[in-house]
């Protein structure tokens, strides 16, 4: 597939989700295992499966309904994604972020990323959530890999400020008054499926993670690329392996999405009307 072939196929699948509803949303989210409830909660909303979505692709993963929900969240239009592919699905790093690509032709501007994460720091307890601050990409992958789409974006995006101070700050701010401290880590991104050893758990914390999952980095190098601005927020739905004397399990994962569910949709739909204000109106697309 040609980069042209990639840019025609995110404004294609941008256009049809467009056609769908009379919202314009500048804010676009994905939720991750077990958090994917807080889109059955928006208003005025339009449902697409994804399996309707020309070229998008399809998650396999369980916990992710596999569905696109464009509505409100109070008085802010979203576009929010229940559910994502990983590369472990055997999807190409490419083929992971071209949600990604496909919310930029839409005109979104910021994302707000979620995912189900092992706790590595030992200051997190099972059901937090933690904001990232940054990331080490340990996936072997990346979705900027092949010749470069300049219309995405420039060649080599600086990753410095991967994770957007701003809406990270906003994001702290509205836990606090919600009467709650949300901490910050960096995640550490693995290939999975399986869950990781113990020796790999002590590798990761000794080389600065404090989180590690399998999803989140490709998404979020592909925004930056394209000039998305990016908030992450971790669930910690179980500590990682070693740290506690018993095995993990997806089912655990679930579980503790469920549990947190209230607290997590109260801190982004504080967070959401922040992010709508600094981002101001919709500038027009670019043409093709």
């Amino acid at each position: 597939m040609t980069t042209d072939d990639l840019f025609l196929r995110a404004d294609s699948a941008a256009q049809f989700l467009l056609s769908r509803t009379m919202l314009r949303p500048k804010i676009g989210l994905i939720l991750g295992s077990g958090l994917g409830a807080f889109a059955d909660s928006l208003s005025d909303f339009a449902r697409v499966p994804y399996s309707q979505i020309p070229t998008f692709p399809q998650s396999t993963a369980i916990g992710h309904a596999g569905q696109m929900v464009i509505g409100n969240a109070g008085s802010v239009p979203v576009a929010a994604m229940q559910g994502r592919v990983h590369l472990y699905e055997g999807y190409s790093a490419q083929e992971v972020a071209f949600p990604i690509r496909v919310f930029g032709r839409m005109g979104i501007r910021a994302v707000i990323l979620t995912n189900a994460a092992g706790g590595i720091n030992l200051k997190y307890q099972q059901g937090a959530l933690v904001l990232i601050k940054d990331h080490i990409n340990l996936q072997g992958h990346n979705p900027l890999v092949g010749p470069n789409e300049d219309r995405f974006g420039v060649r080599f995006p600086d990753m410095s400020y991967a994770y957007s101070k701003r809406f990270g700050q906003a994001a702290q701010e509205e836990a606090g008054k919600l009467g709650w401290k949300l901490d910050d880590g960096v995640y550490a991104a693995l290939l999975g499926p399986s869950y990781e050893s113990p020796a790999e758990i002590r590798y990761l914390r000794t080389i600065g993670a404090d989180l590690v999952g399998m999803s989140t980095v490709a998404e979020v190098i592909a925004a930056r690329q394209m000039g998305i601005e990016v908030l992450a927020i971790s669930c910690v739905t179980n500590m990682a392996a070693g740290i506690l004397d018993q095995p993990l399990s997806h089912q655990e994962v679930m579980a503790t999405g469920e549990r947190v569910r209230g607290q997590f949709e109260s801190l982004i739909r504080a967070v959401l009307p922040r992010i709508a204000t600094e981002l101001g109106p919709n500038p027009a697309l670019p043409k093709l």
